[in-house]
C-alpha cells in the first residue's frame, strides 16, 4: 500500500517516517517550499521537526497532484484547513485516514465530517492517540488508535504502519476516537493553566479527572462508546497532552495561567495549538445540547481575556454535587 502524506509539519512528517519504516517511497505535500526543499536536500525538516534525520524514501512536494498515486492518504492538516486542503481535489475512493485533531469552526462539524462533506466517495478512517511527534519520528515506542469502520481496511492500514515502535490498536468507533483528540486539546489548556498558575499537581489531576468526565459525556451525547474515551484516543491522550510543555495546548494555558494574553501567546506561534479554536465550538456545541462543560467553559473565558484568579475562583465556588454528574 503506497502511502501520501497532507501535511508537512512536525506531526505529517513524523508520520511519514513511519510510513517509512520499512524503505517505502512515501509522498509527503507540504505547502511551504522550504520545507519541501529541506526534506529532498537534507532529509530533515529543518522548520518544524529538526531534531530527528528522515528516511530517504521520503518525497516532499508541494503539489496536490503528486499524491494520486498514493493508494492511501494520511491527512494531517490542522483541523481548520482540512476542508480547504481536501476541498480542492478529488481524490476518488482513496482511503482517507485523519490525523488532525479538532472541531471547524462555525460548522461545528468533527474533521470526519468534513471529509465526508468534501470527498463523499472516499472511505474514511481516524489515527488518533498519545503522540508527540518528535517521539515517534525518533522510533520510540508508541501506541494509537486506528478508528474505521469498515474492519478489512482499518486492518490493512493498520498492518501497512504497524512496526515493533508503532502499535495501531482497531476500533470501527470513529466519532469516539474523534471526540477524544479534540476535546483533550481544550482541556490541555486548562492543565497547563494550573501549571503556569502554580496551583500544585492535586489540582491538575482534579482538572484531568473532572476534564475526562466532560469529555465522556460530550463523547456519549454524539454517539461515541465509553470504552473508546477511555482508551488511547481519549483518556490516553488527554494525560499525555496535560502533563507536558512538548504539548502545544500545555504550553498555551502555561502562559494563560502566568498572566499572559492569548493574542500574544498565539501571534508567537509557528504551529497551532488547535486547542484555542476548538475550545469556543465545544462550548457552542455542549451548550445547544445541554451538556455541562465548566473546565471547557473556563478554558474559553481565559482565551477571551478574563483575569486567572477569577476564572478560578468561579470554578471553585460552583455548587458540591455527586461525582457522576
Amino acid at each position: 500500500m503506497r502511502i501520501g502524506v497532507i501535511g508537512g509539519g512536525a506531526w505529517g512528517t513524523a508520520l511519514a517516517q513511519v510510513a517509512a519504516a520499512d524503505g517505502q517511497r512515501v509522498i509527503l505535500w507540504a505547502r511551504e517550499p522550504e520545507v519541501v526543499e529541506s526534506i529532498n536536500a537534507r532529509h530533515v525538516n529543518e522548520l518544524f521537526l529538526s531534531s530527528v534525520p528522515l528516511s530517504g524514501s521520503i518525497v516532499a512536494t508541494d503539489d496536490l497532484d503528486a499524491l494520486r498515486e498514493a493508494d492511501a492518504l494520511l491527512v494531517v492538516a490542522p483541523a481548520q484547513h482540512v476542508r480547504a486542503v481536501l476541498g480542492g481535489q478529488d481524490f476518488g475512493t482513496k482511503p482517507l485516514v485523519l490525523c488532525a485533531k479538532g472541531i471547524e469552526a462555525g460548522s461545528k462539524l468533527l474533521v470526519g465530517e468534513v471529509a465526508r462533506a468534501v470527498q463523499p466517495a472516499a472511505p474514511i478512517a481516524v489515527l488518533s492517540g498519545p503522540t508527540f511527534a518528535h517521539e515517534v519520528a525518533a522510533g520510540l515506542p508508541t501506541a494509537v488508535t486506528l478508528a474505521c469502520e469498515d474492519a478489512a481496511l482499518g486492518a490493512a492500514l493498520a498492518d501497512r504502519l504497524a512496526s515493533p515502535n508503532f502499535r495501531p490498536y482497531a476500533s470501527d468507533d470513529v466519532i469516539g476516537a474523534e471526540i477524544g483528540g479534540a476535546v483533550k486539546n481544550v482541556l490541555a489548556i486548562g492543565c497547563g493553566v494550573v501549571e503556569g498558575a502554580g496551583l500544585g499537581q492535586n489540582a491538575r489531576a482534579a482538572l484531568i479527572a473532572r476534564g475526562f468526565a466532560e469529555m465522556t459525556r460530550f463523547g456519549l451525547a454524539r454517539g461515541a462508546r465509553a470504552e473508546t474515551m477511555a482508551g488511547l484516543s481519549g483518556l490516553g491522550d488527554l494525560v499525555l497532552t496535560c502533563s507536558s510543555t512538548s504539548s502545544r495546548n500545555f504550553s498555551l494555558g502555561v502562559g494563560l495561567g502566568e498572566g499572559r494574553s492569548a493574542h500574544e501567546l498565539l501571534a508567537d506561534r509557528r504551529t497551532v495549538a488547535e486547542g484555542a479554536f476548538t475550545a469556543p465550538v465545544l462550548r457552542e456545541a455542549a451548550a445547544e445540547a445541554g451538556i455541562d462543560m465548566p473546565v471547557t467553559e473556563a478554558v474559553c473565558a481565559l482565551l477571551d481575556g478574563a483575569p486567572v484568579g477569577d476564572v478560578i475562583g468561579a470554578l471553585l465556588s460552583r455548587p458540591l454535587r455527586d461525582e457522576r454528574e
